[in-house]
């Protein structure tokens, strides 16, 4: 029996995503929506239609045995999985892969890796799972050296648990199913459940400051990690392990969001959970999205913390089988290892009706396991967030644009930054593409601002898919910024947030960052571009 490959060109698994006849249906569905006249549904590559040009360079004896040059392992790790990232592998375009792959076994040849790399000045680009959406992980196209992919895939393992301060010592390169995997015996959760949680590792959450499934409290992985341990071209770190310090800048956070640009995280000891025993959760409806907002920041406000706290506007939620289209719906949910759930739902359900919400009669209930978690409303949404990455890259086969970008902003610009951005971004659509669907999401909501997440879906000329998501991105991304927003949420910088990352960022903390990587990696061999 032959062993389960992942997608070279795209997202998951070779033996998933859409069927010929679901991606025919869908196809359909397009036409009608968009009125087009015809939509062709292209096949993606294969190995046998790259044509990659030849490695740069050889590994010393030492480390060829951790090195490959083949074809399946150099294309793999050319791209990410955004959609420009799709795009080009659908055009059978690896003019750029870099010219080897390492995996490396232990920390020992991650240091050897880089002694090589800065010998013989050959850039290093640090892999995780290759989930970036934003040009994290490909060579750059300007490289004149040659480039080494260092996939950290064998470093997996749960090393060590502290129950008594309930925590654990990962090394880096294990996946989330892995880590949730080893956690379950033990009662334990690390409870971080980003939508690339199958295909993305602990290191490249933490190097990209991974925001995680749950909407409010602890968001983002920056609050799971209690130490790190770091190998950098010029010497070898880990921090102490801490429930807190106020002595000086935290080292831990300088790594966080680093993207592979200062150092390669090679183990992390985290902060676990109980696993959940109960859980709640309800669909609201509000006949105005501006409704749910009120409700979204007043649940945000009230210190109920619930784990999920989505709103959808009509449009995004019929689009993900949660709604109509009449309305929006606020998905809210509450889980817990200790308690039952009875009066954290009843109070939101409170709060969602004091700003016009409509709360079925049985939202306020408490199950045990998954039970009752998974159905309605919510269940659609879910089943719509896990196989987003699966229909992107079928929308791209059939020459579609689809596009997803993030921000955040504080509740009182939130009215004019989101009216600012929609209409910045559907004037962008309908100029460039003739028309398409804007849409709108939270993905996380704290007490002093929303994280809305915006999606779009247009048809595209042919052989323009590339130049017309430029410049609709472009659109979206000048609003953000012009009105105030993060350039991103969740989904790092990369090279492609570049230009707006650097409008972002005080131009002091630019050079007191661009010091750092100077004293850490002299020789700037670590994932060139990105960031700097």
């Amino acid at each position: 029996m032959s062993e389960r490959r992942r997608k070279f060109w795209g997202w998951g698994w070779e033996d998933e995503g859409p069927t010929p006849q679901q991606q025919q249906s869908i196809a359909e569905i397009l036409r009608d929506r968009f009125s087009i006249e015809a939509l062709e549904v292209r096949k993606p590559p294969v190995e046998a239609d790259l044509s990659l040009p030849e490695p740069r360079v050889t590994p010393p004896d030492s480390l060829a045995a951790i090195c490959s040059s083949t074809t399946y392992d150099r294309a793999g790790h050319a791209y990410g999985k955004s959609f420009r990232d799709v795009v080009r592998a659908f055009a059978r375009d690896y003019d750029n892969p870099p010219d080897l792959v390492a995996f490396p076994r232990d920390e020992s040849e991650i240091v050897d890796l880089l002694d090589w790399c800065c010998r013989e000045e050959i850039a290093a680009i640090p892999y995780g799972g290759g989930s970036s959406v934003v040009g994290g992980t490909e060579p750059p196209a300007d490289e004149y050296r040659p480039v080494l992919s260092i996939d950290l895939r064998e470093l997996d393992s749960l090393l060590e648990i502290d129950r008594e301060s309930r925590a654990a010592r990962f090394q880096a390169g294990i996946y989330g199913p892995a880590l949730e995997d080893a956690l379950r015996p033990h009662g334990y959760t690390l409870r971080h459940f980003p939508q690339s949680f199958e295909f993305s590792t602990l290191g490249g959450w933490i190097a990209t400051r991974s925001g995680g499934h749950f909407a409010t409290l602890y968001t983002h992985i920056d609050d799971f990690v209690e130490s790190l341990r770091v190998v950098t071209p010029t010497g070898t770190l880990e921090s102490r392990r801490l429930p807190g310090s106020g002595a000086g800048p935290s080292p831990d956070r300088l790594f966080i969001g680093s993207e592979g640009t200062l150092g390669i995280i090679t183990e992390a000891w985290m902060r676990l959970q109980d696993r959940p025993r109960y859980r709640a959760s309800a669909a609201v409806t509000f006949a105005r999205f501006e409704d749910g907002v009120d409700a979204v920041r007043g649940l945000a406000q009230s210190g109920l913390y619930p784990s999920n706290c989505r709103l959808l506007d009509a449009g995004e939620a019929q689009t993900a089988g949660a709604g109509d289209g009449s309305a929006a719906v606020l998905l809210v949910a509450f889980e817990s290892a200790d308690h039952t759930l009875d009066a954290w739902m009843s109070r939101a359900a409170e709060i969602c009706r004091d700003h016009g919400g409509s709360v079925p009669d049985d939202a306020v209930r408490t199950v045990e396991k998954q039970e009752g978690a998974r159905g309605g409303a919510a269940g659609a949404w879910r089943n719509s967030f896990v196989g987003a990455p699966y229909l992107r890259d079928a929308l791209v086969a059939m020459g579609m644009i689809t596009e997803t970008f993030e921000t955040a902003i504080t509740w009182d610009r939130f009215a004019e930054f989101h009216a600012a951005v929609m209409q910045a971004t559907q004037n962008a659509v309908d100029e460039i593409c003739g028309g398409g669907s804007v849409t709108c999401r939270f993905t996380h909501a704290y007490p002093d601002g929303p994280a809305p997440y915006y999606s779009v879906i247009a048809p595209s000329r042919p052989s323009s898919q590339l130049d017309q998501w430029s410049e609709i991105k472009s659109a979206a991304a000048e609003a953000i910024i012009t009105h105030g927003g993060t350039i991103t949420h969740h989904h790092a910088v990369g090279r492609d947030h570049r230009p707006w990352y650097d409008r972002q960022r005080p131009e002091v903390f630019a050079r007191a960052l661009q010091a750092t990587k100077n004293e850490l990696d002299p020789k700037r061999i670590l994932n060139p571009g990105v960031l700097f």
